[in-house]
């Protein structure tokens, strides 16, 4: 073996839901792509992941699920890095360096990993596709962290690219500024009460739907879901300000508007591709989504910095919530109703408890009645839904890694039985809209994101007309 195994200081247990995602049925990894816009150097690449990566406690312990349930643990372990980066040959001459990208990923994804290592790996790609100079594919397994942890500890191994000493920065939320105390009481008595109320009620939803059977015969289940799992995986780039033109217009957020955007495109798509049939039935049908949300409370990316300085193990992982949306799979003729039926939906999740009643929930079932029991629930939870959507929010600014200046993050999941995957991600001015599908359900997945491409630019330029008619009158 080129890697020595080695105990070191302590044992770490593995978290239930780190061992959720090693379960069978639930193999779980991130698919990461980062593009350059400049040839990546191996050697430098290397040397910038020992300095960093590799003083991770996670990226340098190897996963060792043990005899019993209980008995999982991370030990960490001596790494040798050169095992973990692959630099294929490549002729820079190929006709559809796009194409090979894609079929590179995907067949990526189903390679099999060596437990026996630190569970990750990252491929460079010397090829010039649309979007970059040359490219990074990492898989990391969801035991390592969920992508909110990714995106961090991409942005602590960082730097600023006008300022190569810096580490980027990340927009702070707005803060409301109070004006008067009695006021400021009061909407925050009114925040409660809706927090209560809304609670209440989404968590009955959720349970209900727990309990409820499995969706069937709609154009993205038809297949069992024991057999549905993305293998196809496809990126776009598309402009982050063409989102916020829309955002500023209704007064709404970027999540707003990218949840009202794959809505609009997804029923597009459905009422485009789907037989006849099925076409009609769309309309009485309630496709529903899994959304996740971070419950971590913000960590800055400097304490990152000194973690991987420092060997820390402060804490990590996946902290995750999940909530249950229905999907507005209708043919609109206002191009806005996607966005407001998005709005309306997410606001009330956000005011709400579901997403830690979830995670208690999952911790809780593993806690009495284990891990089987939680992958009981999981499947359960995966099973009466049809697609999963997230979104990370990068950097702001142009930021590089190991000298190597980004262009672009793209990333996505695979191992979950799901036929349709959508993960949005932003860098700098751009939005990175990445698919993973099951082929035999969604044959064209290009199709798919070229309409819900198109309903933005459809969201965009009646945004645009309306302000001129506007400025007409």
């Amino acid at each position: 073996m080129a890697m020595e195994k080695q105990i070191i200081v302590g044992e770490v247990p593995v978290s239930p839901f780190s061992l959720l995602f090693s379960m069978p049925g639930l193999d779980c990894f991130n698919i990461v792509t980062i593009g350059f816009k400049h040839e990546a150097n191996p050697s430098v690449f290397i040397e910038g992941l020992k300095n960093t990566l590799l003083n991770h406690p996670r990226f340098s312990s190897i996963l060792e699920m043990g005899l019993g349930e209980n008995k999982a643990k991370w030990i960490p372990t001596k790494v040798k890095v050169e095992d973990h980066v692959v630099f294929p040959e490549i002729d820079p001459t190929i006709e559809n360096p796009d194409q090979f990208l894609e079929d590179y990923t995907s067949n990526m994804v189903f390679s099999p990993i060596d437990m026996s290592k630190p569970l990750w790996e990252m491929h460079i790609l010397n090829i010039k596709t649309s979007d970059a100079e040359s490219l990074v594919v990492a898989r990391f397994h969801h035991s390592l962290g969920d992508g909110m942890s990714l995106m961090s500890l991409l942005l602590a191994c960082s730097r600023k690219t006008n300022d190569p000493e810096a580490l980027p920065t990340l927009v702070a939320p707005k803060l409301s500024k109070v004006t008067n105390v009695w006021w400021s009481l009061a909407a925050r008595l009114w925040l409660i009460m809706r927090r209560m109320f809304n609670t209440v009620v989404e968590v009955f939803k959720f349970l209900l739907i727990l309990c409820s059977v499995c969706e069937n015969g709609t154009p993205l289940t038809e297949k069992p879901s024991a057999t549905r799992i993305p293998n196809k995986f496809i990126h776009r780039v598309i402009s982050l300000n063409d989102v916020k033109v829309v955002k500023n217009a209704m007064n709404m957020t970027v999540n707003d508007v990218i949840l009202g955007m794959v809505q609009a495109g997804l029923s597009r798509y459905l009422n485009t591709e789907t037989n006849p049939k099925l076409k009609k039935s769309l309309e009485n049908i309630c496709l529903r989504g899994v959304v996740f949300f971070n419950l971590r409370a913000n960590k800055k990316i400097e304490d990152l910095s000194k973690m991987m300085e420092k060997r820390s193990t402060s804490r990590w992982g996946n902290s995750i919530g999940y909530a249950l949306i229905p999907l507005w799979m209708r043919s609109e003729n206002d191009i806005f109703e996607y966005i407001r039926r998005a709005k309306n939906t997410m606001d009330r999740k956000k005011v709400s408890l579901e997403p830690l009643f979830s995670y208690v929930l999952l911790k809780l079932t593993v806690g009495v009645f284990g891990f089987k029991a939680l992958r009981t629930l999981a499947m359960r939870i995966f099973g009466r839904s049809t697609i999963i959507l997230s979104n990370v929010a990068g950097p702001t600014e142009e930021i590089s890694l190991f000298d190597h200046q980004i262009s672009y993050v793209a990333a996505s999941i695979s191992g979950v039985p799901q036929a349709l995957i959508v993960h949005i991600t932003s860098y700098v001015n751009k939005a990175i809209i990445s698919l993973g599908v099951d082929l035999d359900v969604i044959p064209d997945p290009h199709h798919l994101c070229d309409h819900m491409v198109e309903a933005l630019q459809m969201m965009k330029s009646a945004v645009e007309e309306k302000s001129s008619t506007d400025l007409n009158v």
